[in-house]
């Protein structure tokens, strides 16, 4: 019997039904993209822990500075006897967040305590109760961020009822027919039929869905909620959770648009697989709640903040911003030329190396294929790629390889996706009719 059979039996006696895990593997060692299970497999890592690893598995100077961390303190609370990495973690973030305004920071731990603080703040500031968020958008597990959240399995099914005055509109997404107009005219309905503007306190969005299916939204419509903010005294929050550092070839997703928030959530490849968010954001708004209102007793962990500060520093060396450009391309080449043979793959998109493959039946943007995205994800496992399903319906494919990964290693993955989807979803048709 394998050790991975052995720890999956364990693994299913010991966890709640309700902490699934995609495969039954095992992990024993990784090092930037790759990873070894307990019976010596090798996997080339496209998921990167959920875009946590943006600097890859245990970059040297991640680990050095965690290392050095650890030889002096783990932890007193930050908001008991404060530390100065979290001081020069918050300064890095405050200048490198987009915009003029001046900013202020906190440290969370997760994303979804991110997001919850964020409503916190713009109530907060504007003394309002509604909350506008967008289907298909996800933004945690929290019951508000539960109920932010656009898509209802898994992540909403029987936890309800969720809070109160949160409002849903249509993301723009141009290959499922809903435009930037559609997107802005379900907003004004909201405005008409649910909730007045001046009873808005905040519009949370992601400038690419995550979980949703990688749609990015178009700098126009961003561009339009920070009009429609501003008309309407609205907090316009951006959720850069899975976007942010370096992963769309800008240190945020939201630069490509040119667009300031008022607040911006950050977590995941903050500090490069240890926990650690954040919120920064226009000092006015973050100043809203009085001492005391915002905090955690592991927010800001100095193990943490020091992972952090090697991070950016890992950024800015290696020129990551521009490595995700590349490994986009390299990506998105191998997916465009697999599918002018592949008739199941419906779109290809990305911005940077946040990239997505949309599987369908037969070219059909409406016929959603999650049993073939289920397959792949299994298929390539077994050839040794770890791959991550996503989307409303479950039918697309996000590569989120390590920015650090080599052209050799991207290479060697698409491969294997190329592979595996050949075996699962020929034959092949290469009439340019089909391209």
């Amino acid at each position: 019997m394998s050790r991975n059979h052995d720890l999956q039996k364990r693994r299913d006696t010991a966890f709640a039904r309700g902490l699934g895990n995609q495969l039954p593997v095992y992990i024993e060692r990784a090092r930037n993209a790759e990873m070894w299970d307990v019976d010596g497999k090798r996997y080339i890592d496209f998921a990167a822990g959920i875009a946590v690893l943006n600097t890859g598995h245990l970059h040297p100077k991640v680990q050095a500075a965690v290392a050095k961390q650890l030889d002096a303190f783990s932890h007193t609370c930050l908001m008991i006897t404060p530390y100065e990495s979290a001081v020069a973690l918050a300064e890095k973030l405050i200048h490198l967040t987009p915009g003029p305004s001046p900013k202020k920071a906190i440290f969370v731990t997760t994303g979804a305590e991110a997001v919850e603080n964020c409503i916190k703040i713009a109530r907060a500031h504007t003394g309002r109760s509604g909350v506008i968020a967008f289907g298909g958008g996800f933004h945690g597990r929290t019951f508000m961020a539960m109920a932010l959240t656009g898509k209802v399995t898994p992540y909403k099914a029987g936890f309800g009822p969720f809070p109160a005055e949160v409002y849903h509109a249509p993301f723009p997404i141009a290959y499922h027919g809903v435009s930037v107009e559609d997107s802005l005219a379900a907003l004004e309905h909201i405005f008409k039929s649910d909730i007045e503007p001046a009873r808005v306190a905040a519009i949370v969005i992601e400038p690419v869905m995550g979980e949703g299916g990688f749609y990015i939204a178009p700098p126009e419509f961003l561009k339009a909620l920070r009009r429609l903010c501003d008309q309407h005294g609205i907090v316009l929050v951006i959720d850069e959770i899975q976007t942010g550092f370096a992963r769309t070839g800008r240190m945020f997703a939201i630069e490509h648009a040119g667009v300031e928030p008022d607040l911006m959530t950050m977590a995941k490849s903050l500090a490069g697989g240890f926990p650690l968010a954040a919120v920064v954001g226009k000092a006015e708004i973050m100043d809203a709640p009085g001492p005391g209102g915002l905090g955690g007793t592991y927010a800001g962990s100095p193990i943490a903040c020091a992972a952090g500060l090697a991070v950016l520093e890992v950024i800015e060396e290696e020129r990551l911003c521009e490595r995700a450009v590349a490994i986009g391309k390299l990506m998105v080449g191998a997916l465009r030329d697999l599918a002018r043979e592949i008739l199941a793959i419906g779109e290809v998109r990305n911005l940077g190396a946040m990239v997505a493959m949309e599987l369908v039946r037969n070219r059909d943007p409406h016929s959603p294929d999650a049993d073939l995205a289920k397959a792949l994800t299994r298929l390539a496992a077994q050839k040794g790629l770890v791959l991550l399903s996503c989307g409303i319906y479950g039918n697309v494919i996000r590569l989120l390889v390590p920015l650090t990964a080599s052209d050799a290693i991207v290479s060697e993955g698409m491969g294997i996706v190329a592979e595996s989807l050949r075996e699962l979803a020929g034959p092949a048709v290469k009439t340019a009719a089909n391209a």
